[in-house]
């Protein structure tokens, strides 16, 4: 087994005793150094030419940021992921890192003192990201997922209603790309799951909103689900649509885990499928894992539409893959054909509904 080479950076001699240890309990995986400063990293990443990097935000001489961007000028395609305090600093910085190229991200514990729970909780969440990033670079090389489009028969699907869209890692990015790409005029809300913390969604929405033509804020429970509006599942809450004689309303939750996540991509879709049935076009980008499988089922089967992000524009083609996969999606696209399909999609399918009157 090829091992995957991991360099930790953290200012904290605490934090890089817990990384490593976390990281060293996974056999596929080696240490291959630590540094204590973003300078010291810079150099260890030319010196060392490891898989993976993780990386600290808060740092002396050269926080994370500023070796992020030293790190993507020598080395595009490293897969980064940062380390983030779950407060609204630490939530800023990471977007912000994202935004600069970071591959991903992993919080804190917040109670360091506690050992071995601390390497867990940094087990949990780090372990499977440096895998499936390291997958990237074909270190740890798996079957192929055949693409098989899914076939129609029978009348055409009934008028778009909502978009309805899952991601995780490599979302916020392409959130980013996607949303101020759809018209001020798409005439249908746009729902929204992006597997992140607390604090973490909401500074999100209003980045968006301020990137986007169409108003992004997050979610709250009762919300009226309406044309011209994105709204984005809060960090920790299920987001669930329901139908009343007053229209669909957005319902917040804190029910169990799905596939690890809450908010969690199914919970959504199934809700999807309830609300609006054949009406639902479901959008699948870049992510970790099979979230949005089992929903993207339930959506195939009362008609809805569904396409899904392609491998190549996909920081990891696991949900999305996993979609593709199935036979379940009617596409399998470029993030930057995403918008055009997504606004074509809605305008025709309108358009046929008003001339089939």
């Amino acid at each position: 087994m090829t091992q995957i080479r991991v360099l930790v950076v953290d200012d904290s001699a605490l934090v890089r005793r817990l990384v490593t240890t976390a990281l060293r309990q996974a056999s596929d995986i080696e240490v291959a150094g630590v540094a204590a400063d973003g300078l010291e990293a810079v150099r260890m990443v030319d010196e060392l030419r490891p898989d993976v990097v993780t990386l600290d935000i808060e740092m002396p001489h050269l926080d994370g940021l500023g070796a992020l961007s030293r790190i993507r000028e020598r080395h595009a395609r490293l897969p980064v992921i940062m380390f983030s305090t779950l407060t609204e600093r630490g939530a800023a910085a990471t977007l912000d890192a994202l935004s600069r190229g970071a591959s991903d991200y992993v919080t804190k514990p917040s109670n360091t003192g506690q050992i071995a729970d601390g390497i867990a909780a940094i087990r949990d969440q780090l372990v499977p990201r440096v895998r499936a990033l390291a997958g990237l670079r074909k270190l740890t090389p798996g079957p192929s997922v055949p693409v098989v489009r899914r076939e129609r028969t029978g009348p055409a699907p009934a008028a778009v209603s909502a978009v309805v869209i899952g991601c995780s890692t490599g979302g916020p990015d392409a959130l980013a790309r996607l949303l101020p790409a759809l018209p001020p005029d798409l005439g249908v809300p746009v729902l929204v799951v992006q597997h992140m913390p607390p604090v973490f969604t909401s500074l999100l929405a209003q980045r968006l909103d301020r990137l986007a033509a169409l108003s992004v804020r997050e979610a709250a429970d009762g919300d009226p689900v309406r044309a011209g509006e994105v709204l984005i599942a809060p960090g920790d809450h299920h987001l669930r649509l329901r139908r009343s004689a007053l229209g669909v309303r957005a319902g917040l939750d804190q029910g169990p885990q799905e596939n690890f996540c809450r908010p969690a991509v199914d919970v959504l879709f199934r809700s999807a499928a309830e609300a609006y049935g054949a009406g639902a076009l479901a959008v699948v980008l870049t992510g970790m894992g099979q979230d949005g499988l089992a929903g993207a089922r339930e959506l195939a089967g009362t008609g809805a539409r569904i396409v899904v992000q392609d491998e190549d524009s996909s920081v990891v083609w696991g949900m999305p893959g996993a979609v593709a996969g199935a036979g379940l999606a009617d596409d399998v696209l470029s993030l930057e054909h995403l918008a055009g399909r997504i606004t074509a999609t809605v305008r025709r399918s309108r358009s046929q509904a008003v001339t089939s009157r």
